[in-house]
C-alpha cells in the first residue's frame, strides 16, 4: 500500500467550505482536509478579545481546519501532504484546529507546529428536559425598547450579520431569532438543521452586539430560538453547540437554558508563513 501513488485533489463542497481529497488511482479516498469558517457570523466569534497574551474569542475568527486519514492509510505522510496543500492554497495568516486530547488529531497538530491556545466545551440540550411553560415565560418577558423577530432561510456565502439569511421567510436549513431595537439588530442566535444527525440542530450564538450588553438579550433570544426551532422543525429533539471556555457569560446562559456538557476539546493554532 505504501507504494500506491496518492494524488491530492481540491474538491468542491458547500459554499464557504474548501476541502481536499487524497485519492488513489482507483478513486479510493484515503484522506480528506476541510477548511471552514470557525463561526457562522463575525459577531458570533468576535464579541470580545481575550486578555493580553491570551487568545480569546477574537482569535477564533479564523478558518478551522480538520484533517482525517483513514486508519489503513496512516503513517504514509498523507496528512502532511493534505496540510501542505491547504497551506499552499489559503491566503489566511493562521488556522485553528479543534481536537480531542490524546487523539491522533492532537498528535498531528503537535507534530506540525500547531500551538495549544485554549479549550472548547461541547454542550447538548434535549427537548424532553425543557419545561415548555418555563421557556415560554422567558420568551414572553418584556424588554422595553426591543422586539423579537424570527426568520427561516438559507445562510448566505459568506455569512454577514447585516444579511443573516437568504430568502428570509422561505424554506431553508437555518432558523434565526433576533432582538431588534429601532430597526437595528441588537442580539441574535442561529440554529442550523440538516447535518449528519437529522434530529439534531447546531446552534451558533447568542451574540449581543456592542451597546446592548447587560440587558438580558442573550438569554432572551436564545430561549426564543429554542422555542421557535421546535415549531419550525418539530422532528428536531436535540441542539448541540460549542463554546470557548474563556467565555463564562455564554457558558452561564447555556447552562441556564438546560444545556449540559457532553465533551471537551483542545484548540490549536497554526501560524502560516508571513503571519
Amino acid at each position: 500500500m505504501s507504494e500506491t501513488p496518492i494524488g491530492i485533489v481540491a474538491a468542491t463542497d458547500r459554499p464557504g467550505v474548501s476541502w481536499w481529497q487524497a485519492t488513489t488511482p482507483h478513486g479510493v479516498v484515503a484522506g480528506i482536509a476541510r477548511l471552514r469558517p470557525a463561526g457562522l457570523f463575525r459577531h458570533d466569534v468576535l464579541p470580545r478579545a481575550g486578555p493580553p497574551g491570551k487568545p480569546g474569542l477574537a482569535d477564533l475568527g479564523v478558518p478551522e481546519l480538520s484533517v482525517h486519514v483513514r486508519p489503513a492509510w496512516r503513517r504514509h505522510g498523507i496528512g502532511s501532504r493534505l496540510l501542505a496543500a491547504v497551506r499552499e492554497r489559503t491566503a489566511e495568516p493562521r488556522l485553528v484546529a479543534d481536537v480531542v486530547a490524546g487523539s491522533a488529531g492532537e498528535a498531528f497538530c503537535l507534530r506540525h507546529g500547531f500551538r495549544h491556545t485554549g479549550f472548547r466545551r461541547h454542550d447538548l440540550l434535549t427537548y424532553r428536559d425543557v419545561h415548555r411553560a418555563w421557556l415560554g415565560e422567558m420568551v414572553d418577558a418584556q424588554h422595553p425598547g426591543y422586539r423579537l423577530a424570527h426568520w427561516t432561510g438559507v445562510l448566505p456565502d459568506p455569512p454577514r450579520p447585516e444579511e443573516p439569511l437568504l430568502s428570509p421567510g422561505g424554506p431553508g436549513d437555518a432558523v434565526l431569532t433576533a432582538a431588534d431595537s429601532g430597526g437595528d439588530r441588537a442580539a441574535y442566535a442561529v440554529a442550523v438543521v440538516g447535518g449528519r444527525t437529522p434530529h439534531r440542530a447546531r446552534q451558533y450564538g447568542p451574540a449581543v452586539l456592542p451597546g446592548h450588553h447587560g440587558r438580558g438579550l442573550g438569554l432572551w433570544v436564545n430561549a426564543a430560538l429554542v422555542q421557535r426551532l421546535r415549531e419550525v422543525h418539530p422532528y428536531v429533539d436535540e441542539i448541540e453547540t460549542a463554546t470557548a471556555e474563556d467565555d463564562p457569560g455564554l457558558l452561564a446562559t447555556r447552562e441556564h437554558l438546560g444545556f449540559r456538557a457532553v465533551g471537551r476539546t483542545r484548540l490549536y493554532e497554526l501560524r502560516l508563513a508571513g503571519a
